[in-house]
């Protein structure tokens, strides 16, 4: 008679221990997973101590392990009835292909295809499919302090808890291979469901899990068929759905299933109506608890973590890298430019080069999900460009995300939320948005934000609520916010922020123009102005001038608030108007403003290359000024014995003599030029001049530049007025991009903004009184 208890070997015990700790579990979970209510014989077994057989044969398959090859002296076979395998392994190997073959055209419809968004026409996978990244670690599921955060740059945060480049990431088919039991989660959009049809498609071709028989289960679908019958059976779905594709013997299932010979995808978990989601959820756990030898991959949203499975091993989708975003542009327009497959890969050459463009940041921000990156392909793909309003595209995002995504999919919502129109859902967000944004906070503790739901809610009826009933609306609505479309996301234990910056200032910008009167939109866009030398505000003054039907008033404010910002300051009065003389000097193929702005710059932040840059392309008196500039300051920075730097300075001004034209100037620099000994000819005595002669040389120098190009005046700005004068020029810089946005602004305002930008007081009050 065989025995009835089995010992792992020395070397069986070593691989069942790297079987175990690819799993990650504790002995208890494993414990579990074989129903077993000590860890007792798990202990023995890694121990090498005899266990009773069918626990030794339980644990091996949880494993995934041929126990053969872990006991120690395997019997040949087992002779008691009842004991051993029915099916022969070649027997099992014969019914998943059979079973494969049968199920193969079915699984390449229900999962070859994907229908995009706005797109006429279906796409096969694997004409766009990328391989995705998988998180192990889940931000959401820590504990951190806001604290912690409010440290992190916007462009930082926006990654936050979405997979930073130094967070550790797997691909996804090895989190497959190496967890029997698993739960995708992710935000819309981030490719949960095409993930789950890859691996369908993959098994179906014998790419992955050759030896196992793929099942795609939409759950919103099983939740709907069962809903007729009440009974929510797995099985009885998984066998009509055999026999729609000619497997009509019953015993075939459950032989695979008992072999664990089956590949179950589950998708959507977060899809199931409220009123079924318990059911379907606890005949997914009895499911993959009876067939536990089998692989199990169920999809949900990150929000909805109510919806545990036990024995499941939790991980996220990463957002695509550079790499994937460069790889699925090209699979993209390949597959959707008309022509050919060259003109295809240079157009995505185009969009990732232009995607790449610092005035792009943003969209580089959105589009690191397929959703997005998707909707990004496509606006370009119309117009070969980014549009220059990112509200819109900012506004076709959301109209996908607050809609269009379930709507697509015929996915219904059972909570308080979906009673929401779309503008009041939009009014929602705008109002937590605004009220955030304007207190700085770019996470908030959960409470925090309920209460602004609170309020909005309580808002909408005349009839009172219960404080109890508000907070239970209040924190439905949140989480519904959070698992149907994400904008709103916990970034943290009990701490969100809105899922991008780019949704907060939006919807900040919005909530400015959805003012309800005339009235209210002065009051809203006053306060606005109050922040115009704030840098966190530049986005959504950006936003809010491209939002505006007419964006007239908001730059006159814009305007008066900048001219104000120096008004009060005599000294800084004096400097502009200088350089406002300046500009009135120069020839006028400029605009009289970017002179202006040239001298401003060029006395605020001296020795800058830019300068050169900026005077080559505008004005030869420009760049003399820019030279000359330059030449001063690189002499007066070190007058010490160092040969080199002066005679660098001889040679540069040996160049500017060049192009001057001026017969003045040119004899008062070339006398300058003469002082010089011949640094070729004496070394020596060239340094004792420099070391004894050079202030005085350079205090010539100086005097003769101020007097023939009034320029390099020695202007002694406090600390407080550079940083006035740094506020101002940023301020006007903001503004000339407002104007430049593609903004609704009348001609005759552009033109009188354009023409007094930096312009002294009494220059802007002459021109009032004319």
């Amino acid at each position: 008679m065989v025995k009835r208890s089995l010992q792992a070997s020395l070397t069986g015990i070593q691989q069942a221990k790297r079987a175990f700790a690819r799993k990650g579990w504790t002995q208890e979970n494993l414990a579990l997973e074989v129903n077993l209510k000590t860890r007792q014989p798990i202990w023995r077994f890694f121990s090498g101590r005899p266990v009773e057989r069918h626990i030794f044969l339980e644990i091996c398959s949880v494993l995934q392990l041929n126990w053969r090859e872990i006991a120690a002296n395997p019997p040949a076979e087992f002779s008691e009835p009842g004991e051993g395998t029915q099916t022969p392994v070649l027997g099992i190997d014969a019914l998943v292909q059979q079973v494969r073959s049968q199920l193969s055209d079915k699984i390449e419809d229900q999962c070859g295809i994907l229908q995009l968004l706005d797109i006429s026409r279906p796409v096969s996978i694997d004409d766009i499919y990328i391989d995705v990244n998988i998180l192990e670690e889940i931000a959401s599921f820590q504990w951190l302090e806001i604290a912690d955060l409010q440290n992190l740059a916007p462009e930082e945060f926006d990654r936050f808890g979405l997979g930073e480049v130094d967070q550790k990431q797997i691909p996804g088919m090895r989190a497959v291979e190496t967890y029997s039991k698993l739960r995708v989660l992710g935000k819309a959009g981030v490719g949960k469901t095409t993930f789950l049809q890859h691996l369908a498609i993959q098994c179906n071709r014998g790419a992955f899990a050759a030896n196992q028989v793929p099942i795609f289960i939409t759950l919103k679908n099983f939740a709907e068929e069962s809903r007729g019958t009440n009974e929510f059976s797995l099985l009885n779905y998984i066998r009509s759905c055999f026999l729609t594709s000619g497997i009509s013997e019953e015993s075939a299932i459950e032989t695979l299933l008992g072999a664990g010979r089956v590949l179950l995808l589950l998708d959507g978990m977060d899809e199931v109506l409220n009123q079924e989601s318990n059911a379907v959820l606890k005949e997914i756990r009895s499911f993959s608890d009876k067939y536990h030898k089998n692989r199990f991959v169920a999809s949900c949203r990150t929000a909805d973590q109510k919806l545990r499975l036990r024995g499941f091993t939790d991980v996220e989708i990463a957002p695509f890298t550079q790499e994937q975003i460069r790889a699925f542009a090209q699979k993209w327009f390949v597959a959707f430019t008309k022509t050919n497959t060259q003109n295809g890969l240079a157009q995505s050459v185009q969009f990732i080069e232009k995607l790449d463009l610092p005035e792009n940041w943003q969209f580089r921000q959105l589009v690191v999900t397929p959703l997005f990156l998707h909707l990004a392909c496509w606006v370009f793909h119309g117009q070969e460009k980014f549009p220059t309003k990112r509200t819109e595209f900012y506004k076709q995002g959301l109209d996908l995300l607050l809609g269009k995504w379930d709507e697509a999919r015929g996915i219904e919502r059972d909570d308080v939320y979906r009673g929401f129109l779309l503008p009041q859902k939009l009014r929602l967000l705008s109002q937590v948005a605004a009220a955030t944004f304007e207190q700085g906070h770019y996470f908030f503790e959960q409470r925090v934000i309920e209460q602004y739901i609170g309020e909005y809610i309580r808002n909408l009826t005349d009839a009172p609520m219960e404080p109890e009933e508000l907070q239970l609306e209040s924190e439905a609505a949140l989480k519904a916010i959070e698992a149907q479309h994400g904008l709103l996301t916990e970034r943290t234990r009990g701490v969100f922020s809105f899922s991008y910056v780019a949704f907060q200032e939006y919807f900040t910008a919005r909530k400015i123009v959805a003012s309800h009167n005339l009235q209210a939109l002065e009051q809203a866009l006053g306060g606005l102005v109050s922040h115009i030398s704030d840098p966190h505000w530049r986005e959504i003054f950006l936003l809010t001038a491209a939002m505006l039907r007419s964006a007239d008033g908001l730059v006159q404010l814009m305007k008066q608030h900048i001219d104000a910002l120096v008004a009060q300051d005599p000294y800084l009065q004096e400097f502009l108007t200088w350089a406002s003389q300046k500009s009135k000097d120069t020839p006028l193929q400029p605009k009289l403003a970017t002179v202006r702005a040239f001298y401003v710059a060029l006395a605020r932040t001296p020795h800058m290359a830019s300068h050169f840059t900026l005077a080559c392309t505008l004005d030869q008196g420009m760049f003399l000024d820019a030279a000359l500039d330059n030449l001063l300051r690189s002499c007066a920075i070190d007058q010490s014995q160092d040969f080199a730097q002066a005679h660098a300075c001889g040679d540069a001004l040996s160049n500017i003599l060049g192009i001057i034209l001026d017969a003045g100037l040119y004899k008062s620099l070339q006398q300058l030029r003469d002082q010089f000994p011949n640094p070729n000819q004496n070394r020596e005595r060239f340094q004792v001049w420099w070391v004894a002669h050079s202030s005085a040389w350079v205090e010539q120098l100086k005097t003769t530049i101020i007097n023939y190009r009034n320029i390099n005046h020695d202007w002694q700005f406090s600390a407080e007025q550079q940083q006035v004068l740094q506020r101002y020029y940023d301020a006007n810089q903001l503004l000339l991009d407002c104007l430049n946005s593609n903004c609704e602004v009348t001609a005759a305002i552009r033109q009188e903004i354009e023409t007094t930008l930096l312009l002294p007081t009494k220059e802007l009050e002459d021109r009032e009184w004319q």
